[in-house]
């Protein structure tokens, strides 16, 4: 095979057109294309904001594994009168449910054993297990009829992420990174987190593809944190390489992407060049970031002990916070551990013991940093979980199965009303009744409050312009100020 007309058969259309651009019609050419041009070569859309954003980052807690919301939120006080009881066809309505609990008997009524009581002037609802939660519900905004088609984890969590079950498409963090880019040159835009829950330690793994950028250019994927070792991979210079020494590495190794890039006009060549900047200053910045000795002791009476412990869920919700004051756009915590299809009276208690506090905390802290006007708090999973028991119901033990016909989601700050409570499920926290929120609406809600449209936050690939809610959205307005 003749390497030269192998390389001219691999050629791809962009390619072709960037060599073109070098040919005696580009002067024509680009006086004819200019407006496309110049849009199409700017990684960062022109367009973006479309309208004054009321936020400008996101913090992202996400309780992997589908906390319940009848045991934390969605309070249904009838359900006592209908325990043990098998879940009635009218409720169900030959809904799908999973190959788990598919093959039961019965689906007895499980209601919830943990106390629930009213809190602040809106009087929202809030379960024992989240003491600190019911303590700041006047500042967050509850929406309780979130609901997905997807029943399994997998699918669920990538839905919710990227707008579509299958996986290939960019994450939320990552088109925001592409439409707004980042406030902090030496941090990238969109950074992730994870931490173990102690309610289910062996529960789901996730895969780093849901935070990645999908056909955006590869430097809009989330940079993952470390909760042990250098916070990032090779952050330390191997013993006998100084900075200096770094710097001149990194220029040689540009130089012969440079040369790439006018050979093949591949611009992800040139995406790894930034890539590859961006890593060297973050050998500088992130070791300032996550050195917590500059943080007073009252931080640490706020979040708890926990957060001076590394790759823990409160340390995370700290380092988000000083990811938020150095203009990182979208901070995203994993926590997992909600999977609760058995024991889940012990599992939960671990888990709300895990994120309780330092949820609270992190929405105080910012609110007393003057911060939290313009940082969109989100905190919630990939779906529900089932008024009905997976597996045996006793008096002091149940399990829930996966739900996705409604679930709680919570907002605070970003131009979001606090004291809300918004939506109503049926009698068995089973089906929505009143203003429903598809997770696609939850999307173009997150993007309305940085000042984006979702319709208009496109990214042509394959002949189709895509975008993170596909066809579907509507903003939920009645939660926002």
């Amino acid at each position: 095979m003749n390497p030269g007309r192998e390389l001219e058969l691999m050629l791809t259309r962009r390619q072709l057109f960037g060599r073109m651009a070098t040919g005696i019609g580009a002067a024509a050419l680009s006086g004819l294309l200019a407006p496309a041009a110049r849009a199409f070569s700017n990684p960062i859309l022109p367009t973006c904001p479309h309208f004054a954003p009321r936020a400008k980052r996101v913090i992202y807690l996400f309780m992997s594994g589908g906390p319940s919301q009848i045991d934390l939120f969605d309070y249904k006080p009838s359900l006592s009168d209908y325990q043990a009881q098998d879940l009635p066809d009218s409720i169900r309505m030959g809904q799908r449910i999973t190959g788990m609990t598919s093959g039961q008997k019965s689906l007895p009524v499980a209601s919830s054993m943990f106390k629930f009581a009213q809190h602040g002037q809106c009087g929202a609802w809030v379960s024992e297990l989240l003491p600190n939660i019911a303590q700041i519900v006047d500042d967050i905004s509850i929406v309780r009829t979130v609901h997905t088609e997807a029943i399994n984890h997998d699918p669920a969590v990538t839905y919710i992420q990227s707008g579509h079950q299958q996986p290939g498409r960019p994450s939320l963090g990552a088109w925001l990174s592409y439409g707004l880019g980042s406030e902090n040159a030496d941090l990238p835009a969109f950074i992730v987190m994870i931490s173990i829950g102690t309610g289910r330690p062996d529960d789901q793994p996730l895969f780093d593809r849901l935070w990645a950028s999908g056909f955006l250019p590869s430097n809009h994927q989330g940079v993952k944190f470390r909760g042990s070792g250098d916070p990032v991979l090779y952050l330390s210079n191997p013993p006998g390489i100084d900075r200096l020494t770094r710097r001149r590495m990194l220029d040689a190794v540009n130089a012969v992407n440079r040369i790439g890039h006018d050979t093949f006009a591949d611009p992800e060549i040139l995406t790894r060049v930034e890539q590859g900047e961006m890593a060297f200053r973050m050998q500088a910045s992130v070791p300032h970031l996550t050195d917590l000795s500059d943080e007073p002791p009252s931080t640490f009476e706020l979040y708890g002990e926990d957060a001076r412990k590394p790759g823990t869920f409160a340390a995370n919700c700290l380092l988000a916070r000083r990811l938020a004051e150095r203009g990182v756009r979208f901070i995203q915590l994993f926590h997992r551990g909600w999977d609760q299809h058995f024991n889940l009276p012990a599992q939960i208690r671990g888990q709300c013991g895990d994120v309780d506090r330092a949820s609270a905390a992190l929405v105080t802290d910012l609110k007393r940093r003057g911060m939290l006007d313009d940082t969109l708090v989100v905190w919630g999973g990939e779906f529900g979980r089932t008024v009905y028991c997976q597996g045996e119901l006793t008096a002091s033990d149940y399990g829930r199965d996966h739900h996705g016909r409604c679930f709680t989601v919570w907002l605070a700050g970003g131009g979001v009303r606090g004291g809300v409570v918004h939506g109503e499920t049926d009698d068995y926290s089973y089906n929505i009744v009143k203003d429903p929120v598809h997770i696609h609406d939850l999307n173009a809600t997150i993007l309305n409050r940085l000042g984006i449209n979702h319709e208009r936050l496109t990214f042509r690939y394959q002949g189709r312009d895509f975008r993170l809610t596909d066809v579907h959205g509507n903003v939920v307005t009645p939660i926002l100020s």
